[in-house]
């Protein structure tokens, strides 16, 4: 700073501040010399780097602009030449440049320090149970499938289900949700959030580097790292840009020499050409997109909405439709078993009891629903043999010694067992009051119904509105009989429902709006789902359910929250908004200043200051992003 200030005093008023002319000259040549050599090492490194490469960046254009100022400068220092000094151009852009690298560097590091400050607020010790009794472990002994106990007031050590009790979890710490999340077996624990209420028995899931915690902050530093497609078109317009500037200057200068009719046509050109190769300077036009997407992005995290890379923000510009699965979408994902039918010779009891031990060998929430109603009625379960998982249909297994298959007609009619008359009959009644509805095969024979009921979430038919309003076609798929799909779509508002879809059914749809032209996303939570999310030009997985689903997605909701889904989409849409903007800003600026930079209208001084302005207006377009996104909840949250 005292380099730029002296220089400028000097250059543009006159003033001599520090004894007498010849000294402070003096003065500035030593002030500026060692700032050019040791700010501008990096850019000298980087244009070696890329020259050698024959890939000219941006850095050759700081590293001539700056070194010609300096070298012109210092000869009019050492041999005492009656012109103006332009030290505070050299040192001015390698401080601004330099500054602004430096604030990217701490935003990029900010954007997840609150993550990592929640990984330091993990538990360090965890109450196992082990042969039946408790000890206290570090948290670092604990793997998956261990048993852990939470008591009131303590911390969940790591990723877990709840095996036994019920309470209450405070997980503002990941969803920003004041209100408590009642739990209980079957539900999912998130290390590190607080127990409020009851005591809970648990199983670990997830444990160190794959607890939910650990891999929010593995992709928001992976989404921050990566280069959208619109960031790589970018870096080859520069690879293009950077020599036309280079030889822009070298006209600049020659036009000069030729035309000018100055005292010293020689000053003049050199002028003209540094302010040529200082306004060019493409700082705005490099940090355009990495600011927009880093802003984007941690506020996203802020928001329980995890954005996988960089192109997820660019493919929601072009949305034109979103398939939606039911449950734990649309629905709780908390379904209660409401009717038990025995069709043949097993009671109800009976009946439940090997439905609950073939089922638990299942994550699916139907499967979760039948354990729980069989514990809840005191019932003594073991773990099946021979243990099949059918994605989207149902399941196959020894349970307490008898040959048991369960999952919807579909797969029993695969299974061989079709239904009688009594029982269609019963399936009919069920499905009527929008029941979905479990076959049970026992032994080879059909031997009864479960009927299960899933709530619609509360804020399902406002996050449906609020799709449409953003334009998007909405679509429900699910493998949930017709009735039950039809009741839940009717309820949330949706007009286009396919029901009995099996994982592969769901991947076809996708494929066929695809290849109809129509830009898809897929909002699912279940292993069945996991094929359309990924081939989806958006997955959006909910992050209450299975690890599978979470790792095809593009964009993770980190609660569960069906309304986020939107507030997901308008964020990415606002994102990529941003960095149109600053691109627009950025090439504009540069395509309107180079050519006054040339006649000599701009000063390299001028210029110089007119760059860093450019830098900062796109740093600050970036930041109201922030604002944006609070209006965007704000309305998700009145709708």
């Amino acid at each position: 700073m005292p380099a730029i200030v002296l220089s400028m005093a000097m250059d543009l008023a006159g003033v001599v501040v520090v004894g007498a002319e010849r000294t402070q000259m003096w003065l500035v040549l030593l002030l500026a010399t060692p700032v050019q050599a040791l700010l501008g090492w990096r850019f000298y490194r980087g244009s070696w780097a890329s020259l050698r490469h024959l890939n000219p960046n941006m850095d050759v254009l700081i590293a001539m602009g700056t070194t010609i100022a300096w070298a012109f400068s210092a000869w009019v220092v050492v041999f005492d030449r009656h012109y103006a000094m332009y030290f505070d151009v050299s040192v001015a852009v390698l401080l601004f440049i330099t500054l602004g690298k430096y604030l990217e560097d701490r935003s990029r590091g900010a954007a997840t320090s609150a993550i990592r400050a929640l990984l330091n607020l993990s538990a360090r010790s965890a109450t196992m149970v082990r042969d039946g009794a408790e000890i206290e472990v570090p948290v670092e002994q604990l793997t998956p499938g261990d048993t852990f106990v939470v008591r009131p007031g303590e911390r969940v050590p790591v990723d877990g289900i709840v095996r036994d009790g019920l309470s209450a979890i405070d997980e503002s710490m990941i969803t920003g949700e004041s209100i408590p999340v009642e739990k209980r077996p079957g539900d999912h624990l998130i290390g590190g959030t607080i127990n409020q209420a009851g005591l809970v028995r648990a199983e670990a899931t997830a444990v160190g580097a794959e607890t939910t915690l650990a891999r929010m902050a593995r992709m928001v530093e992976e989404a921050q790292g990566s280069k959208a497609e619109i960031q790589r078109l970018v870096d080859r317009v520069a690879a293009v840009f950077v020599p036309a500037v280079i030889v822009a200057a070298a006209l600049t200068f020659a036009g000069w020499m030729l035309l000018g009719s100055g005292d010293d046509p020689a000053i003049d050109a050199m002028l003209a050409a540094i302010a040529v190769l200082i306004i060019a300077c493409p700082c705005a036009l490099g940090l355009a997109t990495p600011t927009a997407i880093m802003v984007g992005t941690s506020v996203g995290a802020e928001r329980g909405i995890l954005i996988k890379n960089a192109d997820a923000l660019e493919r929601t510009r072009g949305l034109q439709a979103i398939v939606l699965d039911k449950t734990g979408t649309l629905t709780q994902g908390r379904p209660e078993v409401t009717d038990v039918v025995a069709l043949g010779e097993l009671a109800e009891d009976e009946l439940l009891a090997l439905a609950a031990v073939a089922e638990r060998g299942s994550e699916h929430p139907l499967s979760r629903a039948i354990v729980d109603a069989a514990v809840e009625r005191g019932y003594e379960l073991g773990d099946p043999a021979d243990f099949q998982s059918h994605a989207g249909r149902g399941v196959t297994a020894t349970a307490l010694g008898r040959r048991v298959i369960a999952g919807n007609l579909a797969f029993l009619h695969e299974s061989g067992l079709e239904p009688h008359a009594e029982a269609v009959a019963a399936i009919g009644r069920l499905e009527e009051v929008g029941r979905t509805v479990i076959l049970m095969g026992v032994d080879g024979g059909l031997a009864g119904l479960v009927g299960i009921a899933d709530e619609v979430k509360k804020g399902a038919p406002a996050a449906v509105r609020d799709l449409k309003d953003l334009g998007l076609r909405v679509i429900i798929a699910t493998g949930d009989n017709e009735r039950a799909a039809a009741r839940v779509a009717e309820a949330v508002g949706v007009d286009e429902c396919h029901a009995a879809a099996r994982p592969e059914d769901k991947l076809q749809l996708v494929r066929r709006l695809q290849t109809e032209g129509v830009s898809v996303a897929m909002v699912g939570d279940g292993v069945n789902d996991a094929p359309a999310l990924a081939q989806a030009d958006i997955g959006i997985a909910m992050s209450t359910g299975t690890d599978v689903a979470i790792e095809a997605g593009d964009i993770t909701l980190l609660n569960g929250d069906v309304s986020r889904i939107a507030e997901a989409i308008a964020l990415s849409r606002a994102t990529l908004a941003g960095i149109k903007q600053n691109l627009g800003w950025a090439f504009g600026y540069n395509v309107l200043a180079i050519p006054l930079a040339a006649a000599g209208l701009l000063t390299p001084i001028i210029a110089g200051a007119a760059m860093a302005l450019s830098s900062v207006s796109v740093m600050l377009n970036s930041l109201r992003l922030r604002g944006t996104a609070r209006r965007i909840a704000q309305r998700g949250r009145r709708s």
